[in-house]
Protein backbone atom coordinates (compact mmCIF):
# COMPACT_ATOMS: atom_id res chain seq x y z
CA UNK A 1 0.00 0.00 0.00
CA UNK A 2 1.45 3.36 -1.07
CA UNK A 3 1.98 6.15 1.42
CA UNK A 4 1.83 9.88 0.69
CA UNK A 5 3.16 13.15 2.09
CA UNK A 6 0.63 16.01 2.14
CA UNK A 7 1.19 19.78 2.21
CA UNK A 8 -1.66 21.26 4.25
CA UNK A 9 -3.32 24.65 3.97
CA UNK A 10 -0.83 25.93 6.57
CA UNK A 11 2.05 24.90 4.23
CA UNK A 12 3.20 22.25 6.71
CA UNK A 13 3.92 18.67 5.63
CA UNK A 14 1.81 15.82 7.02
CA UNK A 15 2.33 12.10 6.73
CA UNK A 16 3.17 9.65 5.57
CA UNK A 17 -0.51 8.70 5.27
CA UNK A 18 -2.14 5.82 3.44
CA UNK A 19 -4.23 6.11 0.27
CA UNK A 20 -7.32 5.35 2.38
CA UNK A 21 -6.57 8.35 4.60
CA UNK A 22 -6.06 10.54 1.53
CA UNK A 23 -9.50 9.51 0.22
CA UNK A 24 -11.01 10.23 3.62
CA UNK A 25 -9.49 13.72 3.67
CA UNK A 26 -10.82 14.34 0.15
CA UNK A 27 -14.35 13.35 1.24
CA UNK A 28 -14.05 15.68 4.25
CA UNK A 29 -13.03 18.59 2.02
CA UNK A 30 -9.56 18.81 3.59
CA UNK A 31 -7.90 18.03 0.26
CA UNK A 32 -8.75 19.22 -3.25
CA UNK A 33 -7.49 18.57 -6.77
CA UNK A 34 -4.99 21.42 -6.28
CA UNK A 35 -3.53 20.12 -3.00
CA UNK A 36 0.21 19.39 -3.14
CA UNK A 37 1.06 15.73 -2.61
CA UNK A 38 3.91 13.34 -3.26
CA UNK A 39 4.22 9.60 -2.89
CA UNK A 40 7.01 8.28 -0.73
CA UNK A 41 10.07 8.09 -2.92
CA UNK A 42 8.96 10.93 -5.24
CA UNK A 43 11.34 13.85 -5.55
CA UNK A 44 8.77 16.63 -5.98
CA UNK A 45 5.25 17.49 -4.90
CA UNK A 46 2.47 17.41 -7.51
CA UNK A 47 -1.18 18.46 -7.61
CA UNK A 48 -3.39 15.71 -6.24
CA UNK A 49 -5.30 15.70 -9.54
CA UNK A 50 -2.18 14.24 -11.19
CA UNK A 51 -2.51 11.00 -9.20
CA UNK A 52 -4.85 8.73 -11.24
CA UNK A 53 -5.61 6.56 -8.19
CA UNK A 54 -7.55 9.49 -6.67
CA UNK A 55 -9.42 10.58 -9.80
CA UNK A 56 -12.66 8.94 -8.71
CA UNK A 57 -12.46 10.36 -5.17
CA UNK A 58 -11.96 13.89 -6.52
CA UNK A 59 -15.16 13.84 -8.57
CA UNK A 60 -17.90 16.11 -7.07
CA UNK A 61 -20.01 14.09 -4.69
CA UNK A 62 -23.57 14.78 -3.60
CA UNK A 63 -25.58 13.14 -0.83
CA UNK A 64 -28.02 11.74 -3.37
CA UNK A 65 -25.26 9.35 -4.49
CA UNK A 66 -26.08 6.76 -7.11
CA UNK A 67 -29.70 7.86 -7.51
CA UNK A 68 -28.59 11.31 -8.67
CA UNK A 69 -25.02 11.22 -10.00
CA UNK A 70 -23.21 14.49 -10.58
CA UNK A 71 -24.07 16.02 -13.94
CA UNK A 72 -21.50 17.01 -16.51
CA UNK A 73 -21.23 20.61 -17.73
CA UNK A 74 -22.95 19.72 -21.00
CA UNK A 75 -25.79 17.94 -19.19
CA UNK A 76 -26.39 21.02 -17.05
CA UNK A 77 -26.29 23.44 -19.97
CA UNK A 78 -28.67 21.35 -22.08
CA UNK A 79 -31.47 21.20 -19.52
CA UNK A 80 -34.14 23.65 -18.43
CA UNK A 81 -35.42 24.50 -14.96
CA UNK A 82 -38.28 26.08 -13.06
CA UNK A 83 -37.47 28.54 -10.30
CA UNK A 84 -39.87 28.91 -7.37
CA UNK A 85 -39.07 32.31 -5.84
CA UNK A 86 -41.31 31.82 -2.83
CA UNK A 87 -39.94 28.33 -2.26
CA UNK A 88 -36.35 29.60 -2.35
CA UNK A 89 -37.08 32.34 0.20
CA UNK A 90 -38.99 29.89 2.40
CA UNK A 91 -36.15 27.40 2.13
CA UNK A 92 -33.70 30.12 3.14
CA UNK A 93 -35.75 30.94 6.23
CA UNK A 94 -36.01 27.27 7.21
CA UNK A 95 -32.29 26.76 6.68
CA UNK A 96 -31.46 29.65 9.00
CA UNK A 97 -34.04 28.62 11.58
CA UNK A 98 -32.99 24.97 11.72
CA UNK A 99 -29.22 25.57 11.49
CA UNK A 100 -28.95 28.99 13.11
CA UNK A 101 -25.56 28.59 14.79
CA UNK A 102 -23.86 27.35 11.62
CA UNK A 103 -25.56 29.59 9.02
CA UNK A 104 -25.52 32.79 11.08
CA UNK A 105 -22.06 32.12 12.54
CA UNK A 106 -20.46 31.54 9.14
CA UNK A 107 -22.05 34.72 7.79
CA UNK A 108 -20.94 36.86 10.74
CA UNK A 109 -17.35 35.59 10.59
CA UNK A 110 -17.19 36.28 6.85
CA UNK A 111 -18.57 39.80 7.36
CA UNK A 112 -16.16 40.56 10.21
CA UNK A 113 -13.16 39.40 8.17
CA UNK A 114 -14.19 41.54 5.21
CA UNK A 115 -14.77 44.55 7.47
CA UNK A 116 -11.36 44.03 9.07
CA UNK A 117 -9.67 43.81 5.67
CA UNK A 118 -11.53 46.90 4.47
CA UNK A 119 -10.52 48.75 7.63
CA UNK A 120 -6.90 47.71 7.26
CA UNK A 121 -6.91 48.80 3.63
CA UNK A 122 -8.45 52.12 4.69
CA UNK A 123 -5.74 52.70 7.28
CA UNK A 124 -3.01 52.00 4.75
CA UNK A 125 -4.50 54.34 2.15
CA UNK A 126 -5.73 57.09 4.52
CA UNK A 127 -2.49 59.14 4.31
CA UNK A 128 -2.86 59.19 0.53
CA UNK A 129 -6.48 60.38 0.43
CA UNK A 130 -5.66 64.09 0.58
CA UNK A 131 -3.36 63.69 -2.42
CA UNK A 132 -5.80 61.50 -4.35
CA UNK A 133 -8.68 63.99 -4.06
CA UNK A 134 -6.59 66.69 -5.72
CA UNK A 135 -5.01 64.36 -8.29
CA UNK A 136 -6.07 64.17 -11.97
CA UNK A 137 -9.26 62.20 -12.65
CA UNK A 138 -7.37 59.31 -14.25
CA UNK A 139 -5.25 58.77 -11.16
CA UNK A 140 -8.30 58.90 -8.90
CA UNK A 141 -10.09 56.26 -10.98
CA UNK A 142 -6.98 54.09 -11.09
CA UNK A 143 -6.62 54.23 -7.29
CA UNK A 144 -10.24 53.15 -6.82
CA UNK A 145 -9.59 50.18 -9.11
CA UNK A 146 -6.45 49.19 -7.18
CA UNK A 147 -8.40 49.21 -3.90
CA UNK A 148 -11.02 46.92 -5.44
CA UNK A 149 -8.41 44.44 -6.67
CA UNK A 150 -6.74 44.29 -3.25
CA UNK A 151 -10.11 43.60 -1.61
CA UNK A 152 -10.86 40.79 -4.08
CA UNK A 153 -7.84 38.79 -2.88
CA UNK A 154 -9.74 38.09 0.34
CA UNK A 155 -13.42 38.47 -0.56
CA UNK A 156 -13.34 36.04 -3.52
CA UNK A 157 -12.22 32.92 -1.62
CA UNK A 158 -14.18 33.99 1.46
CA UNK A 159 -17.43 34.20 -0.53
CA UNK A 160 -16.66 30.80 -2.05
CA UNK A 161 -16.24 29.23 1.37
CA UNK A 162 -19.43 30.83 2.68
CA UNK A 163 -21.44 29.54 -0.28
CA UNK A 164 -19.97 26.07 0.23
CA UNK A 165 -21.11 26.01 3.87
CA UNK A 166 -24.66 26.92 2.78
CA UNK A 167 -24.71 24.36 -0.04
CA UNK A 168 -23.44 21.52 2.14
CA UNK A 169 -26.01 22.37 4.80
CA UNK A 170 -28.78 22.29 2.18
CA UNK A 171 -27.52 18.90 0.98
CA UNK A 172 -27.20 17.61 4.55
CA UNK A 173 -23.47 17.02 4.03
CA UNK A 174 -21.01 17.31 6.93
CA UNK A 175 -19.69 20.85 7.27
CA UNK A 176 -18.72 23.43 9.86
CA UNK A 177 -18.06 27.13 10.29
CA UNK A 178 -14.38 26.58 9.56
CA UNK A 179 -15.27 25.63 5.99
CA UNK A 180 -15.70 29.31 5.12
CA UNK A 181 -11.90 29.23 4.72
CA UNK A 182 -12.08 26.40 2.18
CA UNK A 183 -11.72 28.90 -0.66
CA UNK A 184 -8.21 29.77 0.53
CA UNK A 185 -7.20 26.12 0.22
CA UNK A 186 -9.31 25.07 -2.77
CA UNK A 187 -9.58 26.94 -6.08
CA UNK A 188 -8.08 30.12 -4.60
CA UNK A 189 -6.74 31.44 -7.88
CA UNK A 190 -9.93 30.63 -9.78
CA UNK A 191 -12.13 32.31 -7.15
CA UNK A 192 -9.99 35.45 -7.25
CA UNK A 193 -9.99 35.50 -11.05
CA UNK A 194 -13.74 34.92 -11.24
CA UNK A 195 -14.53 37.81 -8.92
CA UNK A 196 -11.85 39.94 -10.62
CA UNK A 197 -13.48 39.56 -14.05
CA UNK A 198 -16.92 40.42 -12.66
CA UNK A 199 -15.53 43.44 -10.81
CA UNK A 200 -13.57 44.55 -13.89
CA UNK A 201 -16.68 44.48 -16.09
CA UNK A 202 -18.75 46.35 -13.49
CA UNK A 203 -15.98 48.93 -13.11
CA UNK A 204 -15.87 49.45 -16.88
CA UNK A 205 -19.65 49.90 -16.96
CA UNK A 206 -19.45 52.49 -14.18
CA UNK A 207 -16.59 54.50 -15.72
CA UNK A 208 -18.87 57.15 -17.32
CA UNK A 209 -20.50 57.81 -13.94
CA UNK A 210 -17.16 57.79 -12.13
CA UNK A 211 -15.75 60.31 -14.60
CA UNK A 212 -18.75 62.64 -14.30
CA UNK A 213 -18.80 62.28 -10.50
CA UNK A 214 -15.09 63.02 -10.16
CA UNK A 215 -15.43 65.97 -12.54
CA UNK A 216 -18.40 67.56 -10.76
CA UNK A 217 -18.28 66.42 -7.14
CA UNK A 218 -14.57 65.62 -6.78
CA UNK A 219 -13.38 69.27 -6.75
CA UNK A 220 -16.00 70.12 -4.14
CA UNK A 221 -14.83 67.28 -1.91
CA UNK A 222 -11.27 68.51 -2.32
CA UNK A 223 -12.32 72.01 -1.23
CA UNK A 224 -14.23 70.54 1.68
CA UNK A 225 -11.12 68.72 2.82
CA UNK A 226 -9.06 71.90 2.56
CA UNK A 227 -11.50 73.66 4.88
CA UNK A 228 -10.22 71.49 7.71
CA UNK A 229 -7.13 73.66 7.70
CA UNK A 230 -9.31 76.55 8.91
CA UNK A 231 -10.27 74.90 12.18
CA UNK A 232 -8.48 77.68 14.05
CA UNK A 233 -10.72 80.23 12.30
CA UNK A 234 -14.29 78.92 12.80
CA UNK A 235 -15.95 82.04 11.38
CA UNK A 236 -14.08 81.85 8.08
CA UNK A 237 -14.56 78.09 7.92
CA UNK A 238 -18.32 78.44 8.42
CA UNK A 239 -18.51 81.20 5.81
CA UNK A 240 -16.75 79.13 3.17
CA UNK A 241 -18.81 76.04 3.97
CA UNK A 242 -21.98 78.12 3.56
CA UNK A 243 -20.85 79.13 0.06
CA UNK A 244 -19.74 75.59 -0.81
CA UNK A 245 -22.81 73.67 0.36
CA UNK A 246 -25.26 74.95 -2.30
CA UNK A 247 -22.93 73.70 -5.04
CA UNK A 248 -23.28 70.04 -4.03
CA UNK A 249 -26.93 69.58 -5.05
CA UNK A 250 -26.56 70.67 -8.70
CA UNK A 251 -23.26 68.78 -8.96
CA UNK A 252 -24.85 65.56 -7.73
CA UNK A 253 -27.99 66.08 -9.85
CA UNK A 254 -25.82 66.08 -12.98
CA UNK A 255 -24.49 62.65 -11.98
CA UNK A 256 -27.80 60.90 -11.31
CA UNK A 257 -28.91 60.31 -14.97
CA UNK A 258 -25.46 58.91 -15.81
CA UNK A 259 -25.60 56.67 -12.74
CA UNK A 260 -28.99 55.25 -13.75
CA UNK A 261 -27.79 54.59 -17.29
CA UNK A 262 -24.65 52.83 -16.02
CA UNK A 263 -26.61 50.66 -13.59
CA UNK A 264 -28.52 48.95 -16.42
CA UNK A 265 -25.56 46.92 -17.75
CA UNK A 266 -24.18 46.48 -14.20
CA UNK A 267 -27.42 44.84 -13.06
CA UNK A 268 -27.64 42.72 -16.21
CA UNK A 269 -24.12 41.33 -15.83
CA UNK A 270 -24.48 40.87 -12.07
CA UNK A 271 -27.59 38.72 -12.54
CA UNK A 272 -26.08 36.68 -15.38
CA UNK A 273 -22.93 35.93 -13.36
CA UNK A 274 -24.69 35.47 -10.04
CA UNK A 275 -23.62 31.82 -9.67
CA UNK A 276 -20.00 32.09 -10.84
CA UNK A 277 -18.39 31.84 -7.40
CA UNK A 278 -20.50 28.89 -6.15
CA UNK A 279 -19.87 27.07 -9.43
CA UNK A 280 -16.10 27.41 -9.00
CA UNK A 281 -16.05 26.16 -5.41
CA UNK A 282 -18.72 23.47 -5.85
CA UNK A 283 -18.17 22.11 -9.36
CA UNK A 284 -14.38 22.73 -9.30
CA UNK A 285 -14.47 24.33 -12.75
CA UNK A 286 -12.19 27.18 -13.83
CA UNK A 287 -13.44 30.75 -13.81
CA UNK A 288 -14.03 30.87 -17.60
CA UNK A 289 -16.27 27.80 -17.51
CA UNK A 290 -18.09 29.11 -14.42
CA UNK A 291 -18.76 32.50 -16.02
CA UNK A 292 -20.10 30.81 -19.14
CA UNK A 293 -22.25 28.31 -17.24
CA UNK A 294 -23.79 30.96 -15.02
CA UNK A 295 -24.48 33.24 -18.00
CA UNK A 296 -26.10 30.57 -20.18
CA UNK A 297 -28.30 29.08 -17.47
CA UNK A 298 -29.43 32.37 -15.94
CA UNK A 299 -30.14 33.85 -19.37
CA UNK A 300 -32.77 31.12 -19.95
CA UNK A 301 -34.92 32.68 -17.20
CA UNK A 302 -33.17 35.99 -16.50
CA UNK A 303 -36.23 37.73 -15.13
CA UNK A 304 -36.93 34.93 -12.64
CA UNK A 305 -33.40 35.10 -11.23
CA UNK A 306 -33.59 38.89 -11.18
CA UNK A 307 -36.92 38.67 -9.35
CA UNK A 308 -35.42 36.35 -6.73
CA UNK A 309 -32.54 38.78 -6.19
CA UNK A 310 -34.96 41.68 -5.76
CA UNK A 311 -37.05 39.74 -3.23
CA UNK A 312 -33.90 38.66 -1.36
CA UNK A 313 -32.77 42.30 -1.18
CA UNK A 314 -36.20 43.37 0.05
CA UNK A 315 -35.93 40.78 2.83
CA UNK A 316 -32.60 42.33 3.80
CA UNK A 317 -34.11 45.82 3.71
CA UNK A 318 -36.81 44.67 6.12
CA UNK A 319 -34.04 43.61 8.48
CA UNK A 320 -32.38 47.01 8.09
CA UNK A 321 -35.63 48.72 9.05
CA UNK A 322 -35.73 46.57 12.19
CA UNK A 323 -33.31 48.77 14.13
CA UNK A 324 -30.61 48.15 11.47
CA UNK A 325 -29.25 45.13 13.37
CA UNK A 326 -31.97 42.95 11.83
CA UNK A 327 -30.12 42.97 8.51
CA UNK A 328 -27.56 40.62 10.08
CA UNK A 329 -30.33 38.05 10.45
CA UNK A 330 -32.18 38.61 7.18
CA UNK A 331 -29.20 38.73 4.81
CA UNK A 332 -28.31 35.04 5.45
CA UNK A 333 -31.87 34.18 4.37
CA UNK A 334 -31.25 35.89 1.03
CA UNK A 335 -27.92 34.10 0.56
CA UNK A 336 -29.51 30.74 1.41
CA UNK A 337 -32.35 31.48 -1.04
CA UNK A 338 -29.81 32.02 -3.82
CA UNK A 339 -28.12 28.73 -2.94
CA UNK A 340 -31.47 26.95 -3.20
CA UNK A 341 -31.81 28.55 -6.64
CA UNK A 342 -28.31 27.28 -7.46
CA UNK A 343 -29.35 23.75 -6.50
CA UNK A 344 -32.44 24.01 -8.70
CA UNK A 345 -30.45 25.27 -11.69
CA UNK A 346 -27.15 23.39 -11.38
CA UNK A 347 -27.70 20.60 -8.83
CA UNK A 348 -27.76 16.89 -9.64
CA UNK A 349 -31.47 16.89 -8.86
CA UNK A 350 -34.14 19.55 -8.71
CA UNK A 351 -34.37 20.23 -5.02
CA UNK A 352 -37.66 21.34 -3.59
CA UNK A 353 -36.55 24.46 -1.67
CA UNK A 354 -39.33 24.32 0.90
CA UNK A 355 -38.22 20.82 1.80
CA UNK A 356 -34.52 21.51 1.88
CA UNK A 357 -34.05 22.26 5.55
Amino acid sequence: MANYIIVGGDNKEYGPVSDAEVRLWISEGRLSAESRVKAEGDAEFRALAQFPEFAEALKPQHPSGADHPALTVDEILNRDYELDIGGCIGGGWDLLKNNFGLIFGAFIIAILIQLACGGALGLVTAPLNKYILSAPIGIRLACNSIYSVAYILVSGPLMGGLFLVYLKTIRKEPTGIGEIFAGFQQCYGQLVLGLFIMTLVNTACMLPFQYVFQSNVGPLLDQLQQLQQLQNDPAKMQSQMASLAPQFLPAISHCIPILLACLVPVIFFAVCWQFTIPLIIDQRVNFKVALGMSWRMVFKHWWLVFGLLVVAMLVSVLGFLGCCVGILFTTPIGIAAMMYAYETIFGSKRNQPNQGS
